[in-house]
């Protein structure tokens, strides 16, 4: 899984692309009536309607402050998909879906619950240096897993979104995740320490997944 796109990174196998700029959701937002008929027709009417709910949702709630935001895109898409790993969903070891194939879908792993959250969430207006998608440990299951971090501020303990739990909590009452490094369209982090600590080694550009997801973010339907 992700696991070995962490240690790549350690061992200098990057791109060379920078990210200076985040990915667009737009474009998958703009869902015509066309679209919303052949994801009907492709999956299901039940499919059509988590789009359609996810679009409603955006548009209903850009005057809501952060928190607000942040429990709203939480709660969605904890609701709305159920999770598959990626070998059973896609016949591949790893990979990362675009929130509008996540949605269409139905189903997706913890990767895809980040990714979703994060893109909403900057649709929304929340700050993206306030966003890191975030590699840890999960110690009661054993293995890796990824959340969405939300920094209040630089020096702020974080605020962790995640699929296993519906509760958002501070970074420090998790003591069941370990974080390993995090990242945004702007950059990366090594993680020293449970919200705080982070050091900086590099762009997001090192990460294929990443670089992968933004081609297929960039492409129509």
């Amino acid at each position: 899984m992700f696991a070995k796109q962490y240690y790549k990174f350690l061992y200098g196998i990057t791109a060379t692309v920078c990210l200076s700029i985040s990915l667009p959701l737009i474009a998958e937002l703009n869902i015509t009536e066309v679209i919303l008929t052949k994801i009907e027709a492709k999956y299901s009417k039940f499919a059509r309607k988590r789009v359609e709910s996810w679009q409603e949702l955006v548009a209903t709630s850009q005057e809501l402050n952060d928190n607000e935001k942040l429990t709203v895109v939480n709660d969605f898409f904890n609701s709305n998909v159920l999770f598959i790993n990626d070998l059973a969903l896609w016949q591949k070891e790893d990979y990362w879906a675009t929130p509008l194939e996540f949605l269409s879908i139905g189903a997706g792993d913890c990767e895809d619950y980040s990714i979703a959250k994060y893109f909403t969430l900057k649709q929304l207006g929340v700050d993206e240096e306030k966003l890191r998608i975030t590699y840890v440990k999960a110690i009661n299951l054993g293995q890796a897993h990824m959340v969405l971090t939300y920094f209040k501020t630089k020096r702020s303990i974080p605020l962790v979104l995640d699929n296993l739990i519906t509760e958002i909590k501070p970074a420090n009452q998790r003591t069941d995740l370990v974080p390993v490094y995090s990242f945004n369209g702007a950059g990366l982090w090594l993680s020293k320490s449970r919200g705080t600590g982070n050091q900086r080694v590099g762009d997001s550009s090192s990460l294929s997944l990443w670089e992968d997801l933004e081609n297929r973010m960039e492409k129509s339907l």
